[in-house]
């Protein structure tokens, strides 16, 4: 069918856009418009952006997405550079040249339309407390002008942003396919979504001749404003405007005058919100004049769309209505198991998957009734043949509200081995069950239909870390942050699998030594213990609130040699903020701790000169007796201050571990060592003294009952040699 498509457009485009062709520029411009949506429904978005900058070319539609200092907020008072597009139709006095002489009518036309209030839908204000209807935008002075990589036009510059001009309807129509392009092409995102809001933006600032045109601007603004809380209801309201204005002009009789009766509300279609009024409907052949080069969505794509939305916001029963209204069945199942009806939706899809049952058809038969869709009728009778279209779909929606294994299995045979969601669903089922085995072959297979799914390798990793199968797990989990590189449970995960590993057999070989064949080649044991390392790192600044990521980077940090010590200390710092207030010193690793201790003391030297050239006492004098001004003992000090790891050390101990301590004496005769290296004896003294209290707080100290009570105390008395 595609290939049938693009055989009928390059005909077409050598009957249309060839020199010798018949048709005026006004039908090249449409063929280009209806030629980009085909290119970009397919995919080629580059193809089409080619047509659209062709279609502009023809028409002497000029256009540019540039900023301007404006106010997006009501209690804003700083202006920021907001994104605002700059567009103008060609001036209607210079038509001859563009459309050609042909086209002078339809200019006059176009005059008039604009000249008098043109029919449009229905245009919901905001109504925020907080959001200005629309971007306020600052008056530029005569002296400033926007710059951009090129100058802009000056039409374009000295446009009023408040007030620009009206467009003719094929301008606007390039810019919301303009805005249709970026979609298709750029993921879905909050910058993808401001990008294109100013295209629609400008086509409903600036109002637009032709409904249909108006229409499509509101529905992209729709789109885009469900993203966010405080535009999410205007967002969902317009699009329900939007299909209750569809509803009303499709639903009523045909009028020969070309225009709908829903005008004066003669047909008796109900809508959500107020009918709409005379002067915002349009005559069906506005309505479908442009309706191939905007490629609207038909009235049923847009009720589904509207209803996915309703219940994104949980409106679970207005979204049900419309799904039953279309017969959308396994939408509208999940609806009901939503509000607990899990009967109901029970019904609902095994009436499409199942044959009545016996009973049933006899009961309808004494009754005379034959409606298949008579809530008490129970389908347990045999399998519809052939299967629905979406049956392997309605199969795991069965299977998830009985629970059954069975039906999963089923969905993945009708399928023909095809359905990803079926094994899905049941490696999912396996593994509550934990059999391990079959979860991780159900995963698989589903991986092997779709390999982007990037939550069924997270759980395919879980499954073999189950299984111990730990470079499985390695692989599982590497493929999943290589999906979605802000999961910080995967980075973690990862961390624990490559811990497991069998040692490294890679090699590291000496970068001053050429030799490949000496001795410099030698394996490298910690290469897993490394990246397992980097992993954690990831993982902690993606979940700093957890607690249990922060220590399993610190014992990794503390496995490494060297260790990464401001990594340790930036890790037990965190481990102290979140779990000092519940476990108290606890949270603090003793022997990691006390290794960093005398990393820092044997790294960097006293902060008392004296005491590190073996001539002084630590008192202000030289090894001869002389006493040191005082000025000039501290700026001796001031000289071997630290600001590296030493500080980084000291501001953990004193801000964070002494706020801690209770009953450690280890602790205590931490803070005293670092005191003394610090050349604070009076500290050291402190804590000293405290350590020799907290020993002797100690029950059965005193009797030798308690044999750690009694060994502790010789290393509790070190006190005493402070000074001598």
């Amino acid at each position: 069918l595609q290939r049938k498509i693009f055989d009928d457009v390059d005909y077409l485009k050598g009957v249309i856009l060839s020199q010798d062709s018949p048709y005026e520029d006004e039908a090249k411009v449409q063929f280009l418009l209806e030629r980009a949506a085909i290119h970009t429904y397919h995919g080629f978005d580059a193809k089409a952006r080619v047509d659209l900058d062709m279609a502009a070319k023809t028409t002497g539609f000029e256009y540019a997405l540039t900023g301007r200092l404006g106010k997006r907020t009501k209690f804003q008072e700083k202006e920021l550079s907001q994104l605002v597009v700059l567009a103008k139709s060609a001036d209607t006095s210079n038509s001859h040249q563009v459309f050609g002489t042909s086209l002078a009518a339809s200019d006059i036309a176009y005059q008039e339309s604009t000249a008098k209030a043109a029919s449009k839908p229905r245009n919901l204000d905001l109504n925020d407390d907080t959001l200005l209807e629309s971007i306020s935008f600052t008056k530029p002075t005569s002296d400033t002008g926007v710059q951009t990589e090129e100058s802009l036009p000056a039409s374009l510059a000295n446009l009023d942003l408040a007030n620009q001009p009206i467009l003719k309807p094929l301008d606007s129509i390039i810019l919301l396919s303009l805005a249709s392009s970026i979609t298709n092409t750029s993921p879905q995102h909050g910058l993808t979504r401001e990008e294109t809001l100013p295209y629609a933006t400008r086509v409903l600032e600036g109002g637009s001749t032709n409904w249909q045109v108006y229409t499509q601007a509101l529905l992209v603004r729709s789109r885009i404003e469900g993203y966010r809380s405080r535009t999410v209801e205007r967002g969902v309201l317009q699009l329900q405007a939007l299909v209750d204005q569809v509803i009303a002009e499709t639903t009523s009789s045909d009028n020969p005058d070309g225009a709908s009766h829903a005008a004066n509300g003669s047909n008796g279609s109900t809508t959500f919100l107020p009918r709409p009024k005379p002067s915002e409907l349009a005559s069906v052949s506005e309505r479908l004049q442009y309706i191939h080069q905007l490629a609207s969505p038909t009235r049923w794509t847009l009720e589904a769309e509207l209803a996915a939305r309703w219940v994104s916001l949980g409106g679970l029963r207005t979204a049900l209505e419309i799904y039953e209204r279309l017969e959308m069945w396994a939408e509208a199942a999940l609806c009901w198991a939503a509000v607990d009806r899990e009967d109901k939706a029970r019904r609902i899809v095994r009436r499409q998957l199942y044959m009545a049952s016996k009973s049933s058809q006899t009961a309808n038969d004494k009754d005379g009734s034959s409606n298949s869709d008579d809530d008490s009728e129970e389908h347990l009778g045999e399998e519809i043949i052939p299967s629905p279209a979406d049956a392997p779909r309605l199969f795991c929606i069965l299977g998830d509200i009985d629970k059954s294994p069975a039906l999963y299995e089923r969905a993945w045979e009708v399928s023909n081995n095809r359905y990803a969601r079926a094994q899905r669903s049941l490696g999912k089922h396996y593994l509550k069950i934990r059999d391990f085995p079959k979860s991780e072959a159900a995963f698989s297979k589903s991986l092997r239909i779709n390999p982007l799914d990037q939550a069924t390798w997270f759980s395919l990793g879980c499954a073999r870390l189950e299984l111990q199968d730990w470079p499985g797990a390695v692989d599982a989990f590497g493929r999943t942050v290589q999906i979605e590189d802000t999961d910080a449970e995967a980075w973690s995960n990862l961390a624990a699998a490559l811990l497991r590993l069998p040692s490294s057999k890679s090699i590291v070989t000496d970068p001053n030594n050429d030799n490949l064949d000496g001795e410099s080649k030698h394996l490298d044991p910690q290469k897993h213990t490394k990246e397992a390392f980097v992993a954690l790192k990831r993982a902690a600044n993606l979940k700093r609130e957890s607690y249990r990521i922060w220590q399993n980077l610190l014992n990794v940090s503390a496995m490494l040699s060297p260790p990464p010590y401001s990594d340790i200390i930036i890790a037990q710092q965190r481990l102290t903020e979140l779990r000092g207030s519940v476990e108290g010193e606890g949270c603090i690793d003793m022997e990691v701790m006390e290794g960093l201790l005398q990393h820092v003391i044997a790294s960097t030297p006293s902060s008392n000169p004296h005491h590190a050239n073996g001539n002084g006492n630590g008192n202000g004098e030289t090894g001869n007796g002389i006493d040191l001004p005082d000025h000039e003992h501290d700026s001796q000090q001031q000289r071997h201050k630290k600001f590296g790891l030493e500080h980084m050390f000291s501001q953990l101990l004193t801000q964070h571990i002494t706020p801690l301590i209770t009953h450690s004496r280890r602790l205590w005769q931490l803070i005293a060592r670092s005191s003394l290296h610090l050349n604070r004896p009076s500290a050291a003294l402190e804590a000293y003294e405290k350590a020799w209290r907290v020993t002797l707080n100690k029950p059965g100290w005193e009797s030798g009952g308690s044999s750690s009570s009694s060994s502790s105390l010789p290393s509790a008395t070190t006190a005493g040699n402070i000074g001598r």
